[in-house]
């Protein structure tokens, strides 16, 4: 066997070995070919060829191979990245491409130990280069700032357009911040970065990747700016990096060599809450959730029995610890995401949906009643959450519903399909390393759409489910799939999460409930749809910061409800300390909410519960300080909706940075995980361990400190003790302090 993908598996920051690099070549920019073989070959060998000319042959060179970039990246399974471990089988060969216009036909040859020959089939592709362009290429909408003339340029291969850059001026004390849930900085001058949907399995902050970019900033400082590429394509950022007084914007495009208007850009001019506000109106604004979505979120990756869910809620009750939401993440049997764990029932060989009168669920088995589960928990007042996946799992080979339901959904065309090397069009088969190789309904299509999610109605309508966490919409890669509408994945993979959690939200609402989903991915237009949490992450400070710069970020673009798992989910659990400061902080973020990676059931349980916590550590203080701050949060949710509900009107984010409010203070930069939450209370979480005295800025204004009632003058740094470790550094805008002390109890 012998393999060449020019494409490659479609992972935005590796290449895999046996693809073309760049995808799409270059003229003066080294071009690398590679192939996978089978065991058993000798010699590889490229054969090239230049606009019809004579052929010459190259030898590739032996390499290690990569499974979709994985020796580079890590991936989310560790035993998908132990598949990276195979080494052989991976050829490669770098060359200079022809100048820019030219057309270059290659194959490949294998010869194994016999001196048999093995052939791939020809592949073409055009020499693209750069050329400065008049900026009528780009179609901009709003005069705050002029593109730099002379820096629009196009990579462009004679006959169509594969890229469009130029350059928007940076002033001096100008700062960029924005771009979607960031896990980096706020503040991103002097950076690059870019914007594609990705998984990055933990370490967010450290890679600079991100599940839900958007290409939109805010530029603050001076008269105020921001702007909106409006494309789903990928786009690169240069923020100053490259020359301090330019913002550089690179993205790919789709069109013919004389077209014009190729690449739209939106400029919005004045006060980040007026950017805003022209982003959402242009793009989505929020929809205004219910109050109880403010209550305390709870999971675990191991209550996978309607035994353990319902212990754990009377858990929350016998503690005194308020819950009002429960995610049920291990319900299915992970191949259909529709079918309660061992539930009895005759396969619909056609896909379609079913009802609750078609499940039988033993009494013996791990969800012995369903309804009677999720009733008893709505009269505790406590929201049910189902878990999903957007794919039809088909490693191991499915059986039952789950292999009716992936028939017909290729039978009746409701799946993306990608490219097969002979030019033909075939079923998507997942290339990440989550449930690799399932099929993916392709849910930007309003058919397929409601085919998959009227398989999930009687969960809504009979069984009571309030809402679902729409996890993994990361699953499409490269831009050879082809979507129902005829777009490719280049255009529409970043729109996918979007579409996802829309879906959902339009099943719920269809049966009379509000929209709740809980997304981690997402992109432009995904504050219209639900609420969203900051991904997978391991129980340390550095990525409690991480989470925090990245719901600062995410609500800047427009989402108002975020939140994260608390001290992180994954990993060794938190210490004490972490994890009394982590759940304090998140009192005041929109989504509280604690989750725990599954564990194998090993013992001792790696549970995130108060109760788990407190005897994992020895410390008996965790629970009754849990449930302090639980109450706290309780007290507070009146104050959150209300604040809720002027963030969506007036686009002052609901967890909003300090420059919102402050655009003109130098200083609130070198506080930047400080935020207002409303606009009454200013927040300023402990973010490093062994703290007793914490640092706030307080800005211009009149603030009163909520621990002590004691007063203070804005535009200086205050110091509080911090001693207390479940409490935050919390101050009032004064003249709400009345309003507000009973609230926050002397917090």
């Amino acid at each position: 066997m012998i393999r060449h993908r020019p494409s490659g598996s479609g992972h935005p920051y590796s290449d895999d070995t046996e693809q073309r690099s760049p995808t799409q070549p270059i003229a003066g920019t080294p071009l690398r070919l590679g192939v996978r073989t089978s065991g058993g070959i000798d010699k590889v060998a490229a054969e090239l060829i230049v606009d019809g000319g004579e052929a010459r042959t190259v030898p590739l060179a032996r390499v290690a191979r990569s499974s979709r970039g994985q020796a580079v990246d890590g991936g989310h399974l560790a035993s998908a990245q132990a598949r990276t471990a195979r080494a052989a089988g991976g050829w490669q060969v770098e060359i200079d491409p022809p100048a820019a216009g030219r057309v270059l036909r290659y194959r490949f040859t294998a010869h194994d130990s016999t001196d048999a020959v093995q052939h791939t089939r020809w592949f073409t592709t055009r020499i693209a280069g750069w050329r400065s362009v008049g900026s009528n290429l780009i179609d901009v909408d709003g005069d705050a700032v002029q593109v730099v003339d002379g820096s629009v340029q196009v990579l462009d291969d004679g006959e169509r357009v594969h890229r469009v850059r130029f350059a928007l001026p940076l002033a001096p004390g100008e700062h960029v911040t924005g771009f979607g849930e960031r896990f980096d900085a706020l503040d991103h001058r002097g950076q690059t970065l870019d914007s594609v949907v990705f998984e990055q399995y933990k370490s967010q902050g450290a890679h600079r990747r991100t599940y839900l970019p958007m290409p939109f900033a805010h530029v603050v400082g001076g008269a105020g700016w921001g702007f909106h590429v409006r494309t789903s394509r990928r786009v690169w950022f240069d923020l100053g990096a490259a020359h301090s007084d330019r913002l550089w914007i690179e993205a790919e495009v789709d069109a013919a060599t004389h077209d014009s208007d190729i690449l739209g850009l939106a400029l919005y001019q004045g006060a980040p809450a007026d950017v805003l506000e022209a982003f959402v109106a242009e793009t989505g604004r929020a929809v205004a959730l219910p109050d109880w979505v403010f209550g305390l979120w709870a999971s675990g990756n191991e209550w996978n029995t309607q035994a353990e869910v319902e212990q754990q809620m009377a858990l929350h009750r016998e503690h005194g610890v308020p819950v009002r939401n429960v995610v049920i993440e291990a319900w299915s049997d992970e191949k259909s995401f529709t079918i309660f764990r061992d539930a009895e029932y005759t396969v619909r060989e056609d896909g379609g949906p079913m009802r609750l009168s078609d499940f039988t669920f033993p009494a013996s088995g791990a969800w012995p009643d369903p309804k009677g589960m999720v009733d008893a928990l709505h009269a505790h007042d406590v929201r049910v959450h189902l878990w999903q996946i957007p794919l039809l799992k088909l490693r191991p080979h499915p059986t039952g519903q789950a292999a009716a339901d992936a028939r017909a959904a290729v039978a009746e065309g409701v799946v993306i399909r990608e490219v097969a090397p002979d030019g033909t069009l075939r079923p998507y088969r997942n290339r990440g390393w989550w449930f690799p190789l399932s099929l993916m309904p392709d849910l930007t299509d309003d058919r397929a759409a409601a085919w998959w999610t009227e398989k999930r109605r009687y969960l809504v309508e009979e069984i009571g489910i309030d809402g679902f966490k729409t996890d993994g919409g990361e699953h499409a890669w490269g831009s050879d799939l082809v979507y129902l509408d005829g777009s490719g994945g280049a255009e529409s993979n970043n729109r996918f999460p979007v579409a996802y959690a829309a879906a959902y939200g339009r099943l719920l609402e269809s049966a009379g409930k509000a929209p709740v989903t809980f997304s981690r991915a997402g992109f432009t237009g995904s504050a219209a749809h639900g609420a969203f949490w900051a991904g997978d992450e391991n129980s340390t400070w550095e990525a409690f910061r991480w989470s925090m710069l990245a719901g600062l970020s995410a609500a800047s673009c427009g989402i108002v409800y975020w939140g994260w798992d608390i001290a992180g989910f994954s990993g060794p659990i938190p210490d004490a300390e972490l994890y009394v400061r982590a759940m304090a902080a998140s009192v005041f973020v929109p989504i509280m909410q604690y989750h725990s990676e599954f564990n194998h059931h090993k013992l001792p349980s790696n549970d995130r519960t108060p109760w788990n916590i407190a005897e994992r550590t020895g410390d008996a203080d965790i629970v009754p300080e849990v449930r302090t701050l639980v109450q706290l949060r309780e007290r507070l949710v009146p104050y959150l909706a209300e604040a809720a509900r002027t963030a969506i009107d007036e686009s002052v984010p609901l967890m909003r940075p300090l420059y919102f409010d402050h655009p003109a203070d130098e200083r609130v930069w070198e506080y930047p995980l400080q935020w207002m939450l409303g606009a009454d209370l200013l927040v300023a979480p402990v973010l490093e361990a062994g703290a007793r005295e914490w640092p706030v800025y307080l800005p211009a204004g009149e603030w009163v400190q909520a621990r002590t009632g004691d007063p203070f003058d804005g535009g200086q740094v205050v110091t509080v003790d911090v001693t207390d470790r479940a409490s935050v550094p919390l101050f009032v805008v004064a003249d709400q302090w009345d309003a507000l002390k009973r609230v926050l109890g002397g917090h």
